[in-house]
Protein backbone atom coordinates (compact mmCIF):
# COMPACT_ATOMS: atom_id res chain seq x y z
CA UNK A 1 0.00 0.00 0.00
CA UNK A 2 5.03 5.65 -4.22
CA UNK A 3 7.36 8.05 -5.23
CA UNK A 4 4.99 10.83 -5.13
CA UNK A 5 5.45 13.59 -7.66
CA UNK A 6 5.90 16.50 -4.84
CA UNK A 7 3.71 18.62 -7.54
CA UNK A 8 0.84 16.09 -7.16
CA UNK A 9 -1.27 17.82 -4.23
CA UNK A 10 -4.73 15.97 -2.73
CA UNK A 11 -7.80 17.92 -2.48
CA UNK A 12 -8.30 21.09 -4.56
CA UNK A 13 -4.78 22.03 -5.65
CA UNK A 14 -4.07 22.72 -9.95
CA UNK A 15 -4.58 19.27 -12.05
CA UNK A 16 -1.67 18.00 -14.42
CA UNK A 17 -2.08 20.30 -17.50
CA UNK A 18 -4.00 19.41 -20.29
CA UNK A 19 -3.37 18.63 -23.69
CA UNK A 20 -5.57 18.07 -26.20
CA UNK A 21 -9.25 17.25 -25.10
CA UNK A 22 -9.95 13.46 -24.91
CA UNK A 23 -12.69 11.90 -23.25
CA UNK A 24 -11.55 8.93 -20.97
CA UNK A 25 -15.37 7.54 -20.22
CA UNK A 26 -17.04 5.16 -21.61
CA UNK A 27 -17.38 5.21 -25.46
CA UNK A 28 -15.62 8.33 -25.59
CA UNK A 29 -17.99 10.16 -23.39
CA UNK A 30 -16.29 12.73 -21.55
CA UNK A 31 -16.64 12.67 -17.84
CA UNK A 32 -16.15 15.35 -14.63
CA UNK A 33 -12.83 13.88 -14.62
CA UNK A 34 -11.81 15.28 -17.98
CA UNK A 35 -13.24 18.11 -17.38
CA UNK A 36 -11.17 19.28 -14.18
CA UNK A 37 -8.42 18.03 -16.14
CA UNK A 38 -9.25 20.21 -19.03
CA UNK A 39 -9.67 23.26 -16.73
CA UNK A 40 -6.99 22.64 -14.55
CA UNK A 41 -8.68 22.33 -11.25
CA UNK A 42 -9.90 19.78 -8.84
CA UNK A 43 -13.03 17.33 -9.41
CA UNK A 44 -15.28 18.92 -6.37
CA UNK A 45 -14.84 22.61 -8.17
CA UNK A 46 -16.30 21.43 -10.78
CA UNK A 47 -18.76 20.01 -8.74
CA UNK A 48 -19.25 22.91 -7.57
CA UNK A 49 -19.42 25.24 -10.63
CA UNK A 50 -21.79 22.63 -12.14
CA UNK A 51 -24.30 23.03 -8.89
CA UNK A 52 -23.55 26.75 -8.79
CA UNK A 53 -22.30 26.90 -5.28
CA UNK A 54 -20.08 29.12 -3.60
CA UNK A 55 -16.68 29.06 -2.92
CA UNK A 56 -15.26 29.50 -6.73
CA UNK A 57 -13.48 32.48 -7.84
CA UNK A 58 -14.95 34.39 -10.97
CA UNK A 59 -11.71 33.51 -12.81
CA UNK A 60 -12.11 29.80 -11.82
CA UNK A 61 -16.10 29.40 -12.68
CA UNK A 62 -14.89 31.00 -16.74
CA UNK A 63 -12.69 28.54 -17.05
CA UNK A 64 -14.50 25.77 -16.28
CA UNK A 65 -17.23 26.34 -18.00
CA UNK A 66 -15.11 27.28 -20.72
CA UNK A 67 -13.86 23.46 -20.25
CA UNK A 68 -17.25 22.12 -20.34
CA UNK A 69 -17.63 23.53 -23.96
CA UNK A 70 -14.61 22.23 -25.00
CA UNK A 71 -15.43 18.77 -24.02
CA UNK A 72 -19.27 19.02 -24.65
CA UNK A 73 -19.67 17.82 -21.34
CA UNK A 74 -23.12 17.32 -19.83
CA UNK A 75 -23.64 15.95 -16.43
CA UNK A 76 -25.80 12.96 -15.38
CA UNK A 77 -28.96 14.98 -14.46
CA UNK A 78 -29.35 12.20 -11.65
CA UNK A 79 -25.98 12.17 -10.04
CA UNK A 80 -26.03 16.12 -10.65
CA UNK A 81 -29.31 15.95 -8.09
CA UNK A 82 -27.82 13.64 -5.60
CA UNK A 83 -24.99 15.98 -5.14
CA UNK A 84 -26.71 18.60 -4.13
CA UNK A 85 -27.88 17.07 -1.10
CA UNK A 86 -26.49 16.15 1.98
CA UNK A 87 -26.57 12.58 3.54
CA UNK A 88 -23.94 12.32 6.17
CA UNK A 89 -23.06 8.94 4.36
CA UNK A 90 -19.72 8.12 2.63
CA UNK A 91 -19.37 4.85 -0.08
CA UNK A 92 -16.90 3.00 0.36
CA UNK A 93 -15.59 0.11 -2.19
CA UNK A 94 -12.93 -2.80 -1.35
CA UNK A 95 -11.98 -4.71 -4.59
CA UNK A 96 -9.79 -7.46 -4.75
CA UNK A 97 -8.55 -10.11 -1.74
CA UNK A 98 -9.24 -9.50 1.75
CA UNK A 99 -5.68 -8.78 2.82
CA UNK A 100 -4.51 -7.92 6.09
CA UNK A 101 -3.48 -4.08 4.79
CA UNK A 102 -6.58 -3.22 2.97
CA UNK A 103 -8.74 -4.39 5.63
CA UNK A 104 -6.53 -2.70 8.17
CA UNK A 105 -7.11 0.35 6.54
CA UNK A 106 -10.69 0.04 5.61
CA UNK A 107 -10.59 -0.70 9.28
CA UNK A 108 -9.21 2.39 10.34
CA UNK A 109 -11.47 4.84 7.81
CA UNK A 110 -14.41 3.43 9.12
CA UNK A 111 -13.22 4.50 12.42
CA UNK A 112 -12.59 7.74 11.19
CA UNK A 113 -15.95 8.17 9.53
CA UNK A 114 -17.96 7.11 12.55
CA UNK A 115 -16.16 9.54 14.85
CA UNK A 116 -16.99 12.61 12.15
CA UNK A 117 -20.05 11.33 12.77
CA UNK A 118 -20.97 10.02 8.75
CA UNK A 119 -22.05 6.41 8.17
CA UNK A 120 -19.88 4.41 5.79
CA UNK A 121 -22.31 2.13 2.88
CA UNK A 122 -19.54 -0.73 1.96
CA UNK A 123 -19.41 -2.88 -1.29
CA UNK A 124 -17.09 -5.67 -1.40
CA UNK A 125 -15.92 -7.89 -4.44
CA UNK A 126 -13.04 -10.40 -4.40
CA UNK A 127 -11.97 -10.01 -7.77
CA UNK A 128 -11.79 -6.55 -9.56
CA UNK A 129 -14.59 -6.83 -12.49
CA UNK A 130 -15.12 -3.45 -14.50
CA UNK A 131 -19.06 -4.35 -14.72
CA UNK A 132 -19.31 -4.70 -10.93
CA UNK A 133 -17.50 -2.28 -10.01
CA UNK A 134 -19.28 0.29 -11.55
CA UNK A 135 -23.06 -1.13 -10.93
CA UNK A 136 -21.35 -1.05 -7.14
CA UNK A 137 -21.01 3.01 -8.13
CA UNK A 138 -23.83 3.39 -9.38
CA UNK A 139 -25.57 1.63 -5.94
CA UNK A 140 -23.90 3.87 -3.62
CA UNK A 141 -24.71 6.83 -5.64
CA UNK A 142 -28.15 5.85 -5.38
CA UNK A 143 -28.03 5.53 -1.48
CA UNK A 144 -27.55 9.18 -2.21
CA UNK A 145 -23.34 9.19 -0.54
CA UNK A 146 -21.35 12.35 -0.51
CA UNK A 147 -18.23 10.77 -1.54
CA UNK A 148 -16.92 7.26 -2.67
CA UNK A 149 -13.90 5.66 -1.35
CA UNK A 150 -11.98 3.03 -3.38
CA UNK A 151 -9.24 0.78 -1.68
CA UNK A 152 -8.02 -1.53 -4.00
CA UNK A 153 -3.99 -1.92 -5.34
CA UNK A 154 -4.81 -2.94 -8.97
CA UNK A 155 -5.02 -0.45 -11.27
CA UNK A 156 -7.73 -1.35 -13.04
CA UNK A 157 -10.05 0.19 -10.37
CA UNK A 158 -8.27 3.32 -10.47
CA UNK A 159 -9.22 3.45 -14.42
CA UNK A 160 -12.84 1.93 -13.66
CA UNK A 161 -13.95 4.98 -11.44
CA UNK A 162 -11.94 7.40 -13.58
CA UNK A 163 -14.45 6.82 -16.29
CA UNK A 164 -17.62 6.88 -14.43
CA UNK A 165 -19.56 9.75 -13.74
CA UNK A 166 -20.44 9.70 -10.47
CA UNK A 167 -21.20 13.35 -9.39
CA UNK A 168 -19.56 13.00 -6.11
CA UNK A 169 -16.04 13.24 -5.35
CA UNK A 170 -13.81 10.08 -5.21
CA UNK A 171 -10.82 9.39 -3.11
CA UNK A 172 -9.08 6.79 -4.00
CA UNK A 173 -5.76 4.79 -2.53
CA UNK A 174 -3.49 4.98 -5.03
CA UNK A 175 0.67 4.66 -4.79
CA UNK A 176 1.23 6.04 -8.86
CA UNK A 177 0.03 9.38 -9.50
CA UNK A 178 -4.00 9.30 -11.07
CA UNK A 179 -4.16 12.89 -12.55
CA UNK A 180 -7.56 14.48 -12.12
CA UNK A 181 -8.45 11.83 -8.43
CA UNK A 182 -7.49 12.88 -5.10
CA UNK A 183 -5.66 9.88 -3.82
CA UNK A 184 -4.03 9.08 -0.42
CA UNK A 185 -1.00 6.33 -0.14
CA UNK A 186 1.90 5.41 1.57
CA UNK A 187 5.27 6.40 -0.44
CA UNK A 188 6.15 2.77 -1.34
CA UNK A 189 9.12 3.91 -3.95
CA UNK A 190 10.24 5.25 -0.85
CA UNK A 191 9.84 1.96 1.19
CA UNK A 192 11.37 -0.24 -0.99
CA UNK A 193 14.34 1.85 -1.39
CA UNK A 194 15.04 1.76 2.55
CA UNK A 195 14.33 -1.63 2.22
CA UNK A 196 17.15 -2.52 -0.17
CA UNK A 197 19.22 0.48 1.40
CA UNK A 198 19.18 -1.60 4.69
CA UNK A 199 20.01 -4.62 2.67
CA UNK A 200 23.45 -2.64 1.36
CA UNK A 201 24.30 -0.93 4.32
CA UNK A 202 24.90 -4.85 5.85
CA UNK A 203 27.01 -4.96 3.46
CA UNK A 204 25.55 -7.29 0.33
CA UNK A 205 25.96 -6.26 -3.28
CA UNK A 206 23.90 -9.03 -5.00
CA UNK A 207 20.17 -8.52 -3.65
CA UNK A 208 17.45 -10.12 -5.57
CA UNK A 209 13.85 -9.16 -5.39
CA UNK A 210 10.52 -10.89 -4.99
CA UNK A 211 7.96 -8.27 -6.52
CA UNK A 212 4.36 -8.54 -6.32
CA UNK A 213 1.46 -9.08 -9.21
CA UNK A 214 2.35 -7.12 -11.99
CA UNK A 215 -0.80 -5.26 -11.76
CA UNK A 216 -0.48 -3.82 -8.55
CA UNK A 217 0.32 -0.26 -8.26
CA UNK A 218 2.26 -0.41 -4.82
CA UNK A 219 4.44 -3.82 -5.63
CA UNK A 220 5.56 -1.52 -9.13
CA UNK A 221 6.18 1.40 -6.61
CA UNK A 222 8.34 -1.02 -4.76
CA UNK A 223 10.23 -2.79 -7.02
CA UNK A 224 10.95 0.98 -8.32
CA UNK A 225 12.63 1.94 -5.45
CA UNK A 226 14.57 -1.49 -4.98
CA UNK A 227 16.03 -0.39 -8.61
CA UNK A 228 16.65 3.10 -7.84
CA UNK A 229 18.87 1.87 -4.63
CA UNK A 230 20.77 -0.28 -6.71
CA UNK A 231 21.71 1.64 -9.36
CA UNK A 232 22.53 4.79 -6.78
CA UNK A 233 25.00 2.02 -5.54
CA UNK A 234 26.40 0.61 -9.22
CA UNK A 235 24.95 -2.53 -7.67
CA UNK A 236 23.54 -5.27 -10.87
CA UNK A 237 19.31 -5.24 -11.06
CA UNK A 238 18.31 -8.69 -12.35
CA UNK A 239 14.83 -9.22 -13.53
CA UNK A 240 12.50 -9.69 -10.23
CA UNK A 241 10.52 -13.13 -9.98
CA UNK A 242 6.61 -11.94 -10.11
CA UNK A 243 4.88 -13.14 -7.28
CA UNK A 244 0.74 -12.77 -6.05
CA UNK A 245 1.42 -11.39 -2.61
CA UNK A 246 0.72 -15.19 -1.46
CA UNK A 247 3.01 -17.30 0.74
CA UNK A 248 2.95 -20.27 -2.02
CA UNK A 249 4.21 -18.01 -4.89
CA UNK A 250 6.59 -17.10 -2.23
CA UNK A 251 8.44 -20.13 -1.49
CA UNK A 252 8.19 -20.90 -5.19
CA UNK A 253 10.02 -18.27 -5.76
CA UNK A 254 12.28 -19.38 -2.79
CA UNK A 255 13.46 -22.29 -4.60
CA UNK A 256 14.88 -20.53 -8.02
CA UNK A 257 16.80 -18.14 -6.00
CA UNK A 258 18.37 -20.93 -4.28
CA UNK A 259 18.66 -22.96 -7.45
CA UNK A 260 20.22 -19.86 -8.77
CA UNK A 261 23.00 -18.79 -6.13
CA UNK A 262 23.20 -16.17 -7.09
CA UNK A 263 21.95 -13.44 -4.22
CA UNK A 264 23.20 -12.94 -0.79
CA UNK A 265 19.87 -11.23 0.18
CA UNK A 266 16.20 -10.52 -1.29
CA UNK A 267 13.82 -7.74 -0.46
CA UNK A 268 10.25 -9.89 -1.07
CA UNK A 269 7.32 -7.67 -1.31
CA UNK A 270 4.91 -8.69 1.42
CA UNK A 271 5.29 -10.37 4.57
CA UNK A 272 3.71 -13.49 3.33
CA UNK A 273 5.70 -14.05 0.24
CA UNK A 274 8.45 -13.56 3.04
CA UNK A 275 6.93 -16.43 4.89
CA UNK A 276 7.10 -18.77 1.71
CA UNK A 277 10.65 -18.01 0.90
CA UNK A 278 11.84 -18.65 4.69
CA UNK A 279 10.22 -22.17 4.40
CA UNK A 280 11.50 -22.74 0.83
CA UNK A 281 15.20 -21.60 3.18
CA UNK A 282 14.18 -24.43 5.74
CA UNK A 283 13.30 -26.77 3.28
CA UNK A 284 16.84 -26.40 1.34
CA UNK A 285 18.70 -26.22 4.62
CA UNK A 286 19.86 -22.61 4.09
CA UNK A 287 20.27 -20.63 6.94
CA UNK A 288 18.56 -17.13 7.62
CA UNK A 289 20.61 -14.73 7.55
CA UNK A 290 23.77 -16.71 7.47
CA UNK A 291 23.50 -17.34 4.03
CA UNK A 292 20.68 -15.48 2.58
CA UNK A 293 19.19 -12.35 4.76
CA UNK A 294 15.52 -11.51 4.06
CA UNK A 295 13.67 -8.41 4.07
CA UNK A 296 9.49 -8.36 3.78
CA UNK A 297 6.90 -5.74 3.34
CA UNK A 298 4.05 -4.76 5.97
CA UNK A 299 4.92 -5.88 9.07
CA UNK A 300 1.37 -7.91 9.75
CA UNK A 301 1.11 -8.83 13.34
CA UNK A 302 3.00 -12.43 12.91
CA UNK A 303 6.19 -11.40 11.24
CA UNK A 304 7.62 -10.86 14.56
CA UNK A 305 7.19 -14.72 15.09
CA UNK A 306 8.71 -16.07 11.73
CA UNK A 307 11.61 -18.40 11.99
CA UNK A 308 13.64 -16.44 12.14
CA UNK A 309 11.69 -13.07 13.25
CA UNK A 310 11.14 -10.59 9.80
CA UNK A 311 13.16 -7.47 9.72
CA UNK A 312 10.30 -5.71 7.49
CA UNK A 313 8.63 -2.17 5.84
CA UNK A 314 6.23 -1.68 8.98
CA UNK A 315 2.78 0.28 6.93
CA UNK A 316 0.74 2.03 9.66
CA UNK A 317 -2.77 0.81 8.18
CA UNK A 318 -5.01 2.48 10.79
CA UNK A 319 -3.17 6.10 10.00
CA UNK A 320 -3.70 5.50 6.24
CA UNK A 321 -7.59 4.53 6.95
CA UNK A 322 -7.46 7.71 8.40
CA UNK A 323 -6.08 10.00 6.24
CA UNK A 324 -8.31 8.51 3.79
CA UNK A 325 -11.16 9.89 6.05
CA UNK A 326 -9.30 13.53 6.27
CA UNK A 327 -8.99 13.94 2.49
CA UNK A 328 -12.74 12.82 2.10
CA UNK A 329 -12.89 15.50 4.56
CA UNK A 330 -11.03 18.36 2.73
CA UNK A 331 -12.72 17.17 -0.59
CA UNK A 332 -15.93 17.98 1.11
CA UNK A 333 -14.97 21.41 2.08
CA UNK A 334 -13.70 22.06 -1.21
CA UNK A 335 -10.29 23.08 0.63
CA UNK A 336 -7.98 24.55 -1.90
CA UNK A 337 -4.87 23.94 -0.08
CA UNK A 338 -5.43 20.32 1.79
CA UNK A 339 -2.04 18.85 2.56
CA UNK A 340 -0.58 15.78 0.64
CA UNK A 341 -1.16 12.68 1.97
CA UNK A 342 0.85 10.30 -0.21
CA UNK A 343 4.31 11.02 1.33
CA UNK A 344 4.02 8.94 4.48
CA UNK A 345 7.15 6.40 4.37
CA UNK A 346 6.97 2.97 5.67
CA UNK A 347 9.48 2.39 8.72
CA UNK A 348 12.42 -0.22 8.99
CA UNK A 349 11.63 -2.49 11.80
CA UNK A 350 15.30 -5.16 12.01
CA UNK A 351 14.56 -8.10 13.40
CA UNK A 352 16.93 -11.76 12.67
CA UNK A 353 16.19 -12.23 9.63
CA UNK A 354 19.53 -9.82 8.27
CA UNK A 355 22.68 -9.36 9.12
CA UNK A 356 25.99 -9.08 7.21
CA UNK A 357 27.22 -11.58 4.15
CA UNK A 358 29.43 -13.97 5.33
CA UNK A 359 32.94 -13.72 4.30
Amino acid sequence: MTGADASARVGDGPAEASGPAEASGPSGVPTMFDVARHAGVSHQTVSRVLNDLPGVAAATRVRVRQAIADLNYTPSPTARAMAQRRSGSIGLIQAGRPDYGPSSAALGFNEAAREAGYAVSQASMRTLDPDVLTQAVHRLVLQRVEAIVLISGERDGVDVLRGIDAGVPVVAVASEIEPGMHRVSFDQAAGGGLATEHLIGLGHRRIAHVAGPTDSMDAAERRRGYAAALEAHGLEVREPIAGDWLAASGHAAGRRLLDDGWATAVFVGNDQMALGLLHACHEAGVEVPGELSVVGFDDIPEAAFFTPPLTTMRQDFDSLGRDIMATVADVLRDEAAAPDRTSRVPELVVRASTAAPRG
